[in-house]
């Protein structure tokens, strides 16, 4: 019975590691944080900013080919990396329900 029970505890830690990997916040840990953060500026906007400027299809194209996109946002230059091999659609999707989710409710 204890081994059932240590097998269980086990599984379900395993569930909730791979769910985490596959969320918003761990693709924005691995491939933004460098140059963006949720509420403050830093190297690039805000996801709070970009939240409360841009549509889905605004920042989902921008994420996957920023050189095509950049002039249209507003930007002078991108150095922003393109995104578009390195995420799947999936991923791309949950990265950018999470910059949405920082968006204002004024």
């Amino acid at each position: 019975m204890k081994k059932i029970v240590i097998l269980a505890l086990i599984l379900i830690n395993i569930v909730n590691a791979s769910q985490k990997l596959n969320s918003g916040e761990q693709i924005f840990k691995t491939y933004c944080w460098g140059c963006h953060h949720e509420t403050s500026v830093a190297f690039g906007p805000s996801f709070e900013q970009i939240a409360n400027k841009r549509t889905i299809g605004e920042i989902q194209g921008h994420i996957v080919s920023p050189k095509s996109t950049y002039k249209q946002l507003g930007y002078k230059r991108s150095v922003m990396p393109a995104f578009g091999t390195k995420l799947s659609q999936r991923e791309l999707d949950l990265i950018t329900n999470f910059i949405l989710a920082f968006k204002s409710n004024k």
